[in-house]
């Protein structure tokens, strides 16, 4: 039996510009400006490849559906296939293309040869297509057939997926290849993308129509983010017995870097339970505004998942949604707990890409994933607008990587294949998707940065990421300096957030200007080392921020002190100096010069 005859594109037309019904304030017609425009370009040119890079939340899924509506319409082709990542997109692929007339199985398992009468096509997984090529090669050319890779860099994820997808999807009449994040952070070549030498000879990947991030915030498309980024004190033993502290996010190597955060994630110690409790008064102070904001944590691996929830659940009285991994039943959780008003998802990767939950508002990116692709994949699934004035707020680590990955939300990026090694890789920690899925194991991600014992991990506030700007100068957990600004109204509007953030921050400095002890006016006393050694670290940290604020090295920051306060060099300075120049820099901090 042939598949239903689409009627005209009228089903298509009555698309909303996003599903599930989180059009943005503002948004005009029938489709989006990006959408429409992508539509025009992509009918006027009729290619037989068509890559489409859109920020996670923009609406790729509506603008994928309504070209498979109008070639179906048209006879250009007959059968619609979607390839995405995970079983979950497979089900939400179909129920969106069930709205506009499309009838996709994604139920489709290989055994089955071919679809079932009464469907357009199928919607089935990148691992599917690598167990079978030769199938897909077969379905494909055994109809005049239009293929929509979903999130295509998973097609690079190993060699033979690359393989596999080339030759099953080699006979398609039209290819349709949607991403919404940083390509890979490797060099594997993307099946079906262009891909041509930038100024400095480097092959770089080519999009057909792009609409960044940076676009989307200024069209009202998507939500701006508050990153809350925690620092701490951090211990554990190494393999060898030795024990090792550090505070988080301060520079040192690799190794030390690695093995801190681990510990800070590690749900025995303080850190976690102290951030997931901070979230947990935004996500409240969040939904006196939007009602039915929902958080998630993202974890590293299966067994902090589980002892996240457990935290989560002391903490508010109320168990949270677990999804494990792409499993039977993970797609009920999810679906349930976007159709509820529940407080609290914890996940591994099954929503950290594609997943559509819209009430999502907080987050907790509680694992040591840094990839920009990983990154970016994560935090869309905060983003997604709704309504005018809703502002997405994520808690993370205080780790360089990650904060460097904050401030550039806005940077479009593209896969290279050339890529030159970049100087300061030696410095970070960085996993690609394939670290991931072993993160993902039950051995868990120790392995990956070498065996140790957490033994302690305290939770310090460190600052707020919005925009490219940094606000804050650190707090402990609880203390007027954090809640500050977890105390933000859920709905602000983008000048709003700014204006109350340097409202904040000038508050703050103020306060702790007014508790500066007073110069000594005795001889120093046996403890008055340790009091200076705290107020060289306070100036440290506030010339390391200022530095990251405006570009300036370290030393010329100190510099610029001297030069305002006088005196020495930081080794050589009085405690008296020392507290000038963190008042001067203070007073930088709120616009006083």
């Amino acid at each position: 039996m042939a598949a239903e005859r689409l009627p005209g594109t009228s089903a298509a037309e009555q698309l909303p510009p996003a599903f599930p019904e989180r059009a943005a304030w503002g948004t005009a017609g029938k489709l989006r400006a990006w959408q429409a425009e992508a539509l025009e370009q992509y009918f006027r040119d009729q290619p037989k490849d068509f890559l489409a890079v859109a920020t996670p939340g923009a609406g790729k899924t509506t603008f994928a559906l309504r070209v498979a509506a109008e070639l179906l319409a048209q006879r250009v082709v007959n059968r619609v296939t979607v390839v995405a990542p995970t079983e979950h997109l497979k089900v939400q692929w179909a129920d969106s293309a069930s709205r506009v007339g499309i009838k996709l199985d994604p139920h489709f398992k290989n055994a089955q040869g071919k679809h079932a009468p009464g469907y357009h096509g199928v919607a089935i997984t990148y691992a599917q297509v690598a167990a079978k090529p030769v199938l897909h090669h077969n379905r494909t050319a055994a109809g005049r057939t239009l293929v929509i890779l979903d999130e295509v860099h998973h097609g690079g994820d190993a060699l033979s997926w690359g393989d596999a997808v080339r030759e099953a999807f080699g006979p398609a009449v039209r290819r349709l290849s949607l991403t919404g994040t940083p390509f890979r952070s490797d060099t594997s070549p993307i099946p079906f993308v262009t891909y041509a030498p930038d100024e400095n000879g480097i092959r770089t990947s080519v999009a057909d129509y792009s609409y960044g991030y940076g676009r989307a915030l200024k069209d009202s498309v998507v939500r701006p983010v508050l990153f809350l980024a925690y620092a701490g004190a951090m211990s554990w033993r190494t393999r060898a017995g030795d024990e090792m502290s550090h505070v988080l996010g301060e520079e040192t190597t690799k190794d030390i870097n690695s093995q801190a955060w681990r510990t800070a994630l590690d749900p025995a110690g303080d850190w976690i339970p102290a951030v997931l409790k901070a979230a947990d008064r935004r996500l409240t102070e969040v939904r006196r505004t939007v009602h039915d904001a929902g958080g998630l944590v993202i974890a590293t691996d299966q067994d902090n998942a589980r002892a996240y929830a457990k935290v989560l659940r002391e903490l508010t009285g109320e168990a949270p949604t677990v999804v494990l991994s792409d499993e039977v039943g993970a797609s009920a959780r999810i679906e349930k707990f976007q159709n509820s008003t529940d407080r609290w998802m914890v996940a591994v990767r099954m929503v950290s890409e594609g997943v559509d939950v819209p009430r999502l508002c907080v987050g907790v990116y509680a694992t040591s994933s840094a990839t920009p692709l990983f990154f970016a994949q994560a935090i869309g699934r905060f983003v997604r607008a709704r309504k005018r004035g809703e502002t997405a707020s994520v808690f993370l680590p205080s780790v360089p990587i990650l904060l460097a990955l904050a401030n550039t939300m806005e940077v479009e990026r593209d896969h290279a294949l050339d890529r030159p090694k970049n100087e300061d890789e030696n410095d970070v920690v960085v996993f690609d998707d394939q670290a991931m899925e072993q993160a993902n194991r039950e051995e868990g991600a120790s392995d990956q940065l070498g065996s140790f014992e957490a033994l302690g991990a305290e939770a310090l506030f460190d600052r707020v990421l919005f925009d490219g700007g940094e606000f804050g100068t650190g707090g402990a957990v609880g203390s007027e300096d954090e809640l500050d600004f977890i105390g933000i109204p859920g709905l602000l509007e983008p000048d709003q957030v700014h204006e109350l953030l340097r409202s904040q921050q000038a508050r703050q400095a103020k306060r702790k200007t007014a508790a500066a002890p007073p110069a000594p006016e005795t001889e120093p006393s046996e403890l008055d080392h340790r009091a200076m050694k705290e107020e060289r670290n306070q100036l440290q940290s506030l010339v390391g921020a200022w530095s990251r604020r405006t570009g300036s090295p370290h030393k010329a920051v100190h510099v610029e002190l001297r030069k305002a306060c006088g005196g020495p060099a930081v080794a050589q300075a009085t405690r008296e100096q020392i507290q000038a120049r963190i008042a001067k820099l203070q007073g930088w901090f709120v616009g006083k010069k």
